[in-house]
């Protein structure tokens, strides 16, 4: 796991997710896309989707993918992606309020850090970086998504009622299991049954005021999430 730390807010803690939730696709298929492999990244998606390459055949390959890329070819497959709107705005308003924005996610550590760019204030991702060995436990893991959350949290003195969680899908059960204030984003059904609310659209902004929503008593969103479970 990288992590990549900038300045931090206090009073709330509002964390995303990246491929899915911000990010409408994933990093490997941007990074493909934007090399001329979009071939093999499709390829390699749905390999390990189905189950049939490990996490590191996965790495592997992207890496081959991307040995011959710049810093400039990143940068253009970053800011070229399928983002959601208002991701800089949204992220704006978080810091304009003293409160703090961080981005977990399985994808890259190269390419989830770019996010700070646009106002977060840390991000993590898989160790997976051109150039460096791949280790075998390169990918950040469901689990690990909750573990860096309450170290989060715990270095600002905040408590789990002061967090709201963002995210689409598998990787982010563990995340909504563990916390009660979250938003599901487009999400899968798994994630859906979990969330406390949720957000079908292409404004992150939108969802993010949602989440701000769960703000109130904890009655409250027990409430909505044992309604959203039926």
């Amino acid at each position: 796991m990288t992590i990549h730390v900038g300045s931090t807010g206090s009073g709330c803690l509002h964390v995303f997710d990246m491929d899915g939730t911000l990010l409408r696709g994933t990093a490997t298929i941007e990074l493909a896309r934007q090399l001329g492999q979009l071939d093999t990244g499709h390829r390699i998606e749905t390999l390990w989707s189905e189950g049939r390459i490990t996490d590191t055949e996965f790495w592997r390959t992207l890496l081959e993918i991307c040995q011959n890329a710049s810093e400039s070819d990143f940068d253009a497959a970053f800011h070229n992606a399928t983002w959601m709107e208002e991701i800089a705005e949204t992220f704006a308003d978080i810091r304009s309020r003293g409160e703090t924005v961080i981005v977990i996610s399985q994808s890259p550590a190269f390419f989830v850090r770019r996010l700070q760019l646009w106002g977060a204030h840390e991000t993590y991702g898989s160790a997976v970086e051109p150039g460096v060995p791949l280790s075998d436990t390169a990918t950040l893991m469901p689990e690990a998504k909750v573990t860096i959350t309450r170290a989060a949290l715990a270095a600002r003195n905040l408590g789990e009622d002061d967090c709201v969680v963002y995210g689409d899908s598998s990787s982010d059960v563990e995340l909504f299991k563990s916390f009660s204030r979250t938003v599901g984003i487009n999400p899968s059904p798994s994630l859906r049954a979990l969330a406390a609310t949720r957000y079908q659209g292409t404004n992150i902004r939108e969802a993010y005021l949602m989440g701000r929503l769960l703000f109130g008593s904890a009655d409250r969103n027990q409430a909505i999430q044992k309604e959203n479970r039926r």
